[in-house]
């Protein structure tokens, strides 16, 4: 397989098996602490679990990438990447550790979304760290499969620790806490790691860095509303519909994910424990959609072209999310999660082709950093509205309905935009 020779290929040199084997351990950490802190929210056997709590848990999870990203690489152009990954690791090993110890003592719930929120917020300059330093670690003519690869392997790694977060969790009765201290201890794995490179080795370039700190902040601001300004031309009409569009498809899976979320915990099964087994079920079923979606859609966006290929796929939810959803029944209710993987991430891939090709190099990377910022708050926003909407046991004929006219009116929006 093509995938095997390059990784063949990239694993000869020395420093990226170095750097990948930090993302391999940071991001399996990131997979266990995120799944040891949902299932406390949503889990706990002592907690009367709300669409408001999980609500909550989402925008700790989320916010801190969408606030925080678009400034963290004016810091990481400053500091010593590999000591960002060195003391970044070390703190959020030891929040972590804090967040267990909240947990185990039971403390309100306040303090205990104020430690997640300070581990999620460090993750995004470790993640953005981890990218900044490839160039460093491979040459040029090979970044590009570098880029492909390593951040893949990231994801993959993440989802085998919320694998493995929820066989500890099954296995452990009450396992709230050892879950995060799991995930403390794999965040030291990853630290001992970084130690194994040179300080400098990942740079930046000392002599580089010029512009004082708060100035290329506001320029980082000012860069951003460029960024805005250059989606609003004319002739980048494409890019700014099909942004506009994939957030508002984000949006309807993330009121679906909680929505999924509570039928799991109560109306599925009264016992968390087989509750927390159909949320896992639920997570790998939805994520072997993405998968799907990652085979199928370059033959369907290449025949169809993408805006066309979105058209496909929020239309397909449209249709098939009512239908499987309004019964809310176990075996639909997974059947959906699977076709809203492949809509959600086939969406997506046909948005980040639009983008890449519509707007110009130079606002490139600022276009992306608004448009991490959108699908992590319309996310947020999302549960938010859910959390207004749903009742105790999840059942909502309303927000299913909603949530399908939403997917008809983007299919219909892009179907008529298409200058295809």
């Amino acid at each position: 397989m093509a995938v095997v020779r390059d990784l063949r290929v990239l694993l000869r040199f020395r420093d990226f098996r170095r750097l990948l084997v930090v993302r391999l351990l940071s991001q399996g950490a990131d997979g266990v602490y995120q799944v040891g802190l949902a299932t406390y929210v949503v889990f706990s056997p002592e907690k009367q679990t709300s669409a408001a709590a999980i609500a909550s848990a989402m925008a700790v999870l989320l916010l801190p990438y969408s606030l925080v990203g678009p400034f963290a690489g004016v810091l990481l152009d400053r500091w010593r990447r590999r000591q960002v990954l060195v003391y970044g690791n070390l703190l959020r090993a030891l929040l972590a550790t804090v967040t267990a110890v909240l947990i185990a003592a039971q403390v309100p719930d306040w303090l205990f979304y104020v430690s997640a929120l300070c581990v999620t917020a460090v993750n995004r300059f470790v993640l953005a760290g981890l990218s900044a330093a490839l160039p460093r670690v491979v040459d040029a003519e090979r970044l590009v499969m570098a880029n492909s690869l390593s951040p893949t392997a990231g994801t993959l790694a993440a989802v085998a620790g919320g694998g493995l977060a929820f066989v500890v969790r099954l296995l452990v009765s009450d396992s709230d806490a050892a879950v995060v201290l799991l995930g403390a201890v794999l965040y030291l794995c990853a630290l001992l790691a970084s130690l194994r490179m040179a300080p400098g080795l990942l740079g930046p370039d000392r002599a580089l860095v010029r512009p004082r700190m708060a100035d290329a902040l506001r320029g980082t601001a000012r860069g951003l509303a460029g960024g805005v300004r250059h989606l609003a031309e004319p002739a980048r009409r494409q890019a700014a519909w099909t942004l506009a569009a994939m957030t508002l498809m984000r949006f309807c899976y993330g009121a679906l994910t909680v929505l999924l979320l509570m039928l799991c915990r109560y109306a599925w099964s009264s016992d968390t424990e087989r509750g927390l087994a159909l949320l896992g079920l639920a997570v790998g079923v939805s994520g072997a959609g993405f998968f799907a979606a990652a085979v199928v859609t370059p033959a369907a966006a290449g025949r169809l072209g993408p805006v066309r290929w979105m058209v496909v796929c929020a239309a397909a939810a449209a249709v098939l999310e009512p239908a499987l959803g309004l019964p809310f029944a176990e075996v639909p209710g997974l059947v959906a999660a699977f076709v809203l993987g492949i809509v959600t991430q086939g969406a997506k891939i046909a948005t980040d082709t639009v983008v890449q090709a519509s707007v110009d190099d130079a606002y490139r990377g600022r276009i992306f950093s608004v448009y991490d910022v959108l699908f992590n708050v319309a996310f947020v926003g999302a549960a938010a509205v859910a959390a207004v909407m749903l009742p105790p046991d999840g059942r909502s004929v309303a927000l299913v309905v909603g949530v399908a006219a939403v997917y008809g009116a983007i299919a219909l929006t892009l179907a008529r935009f298409d200058p295809r």
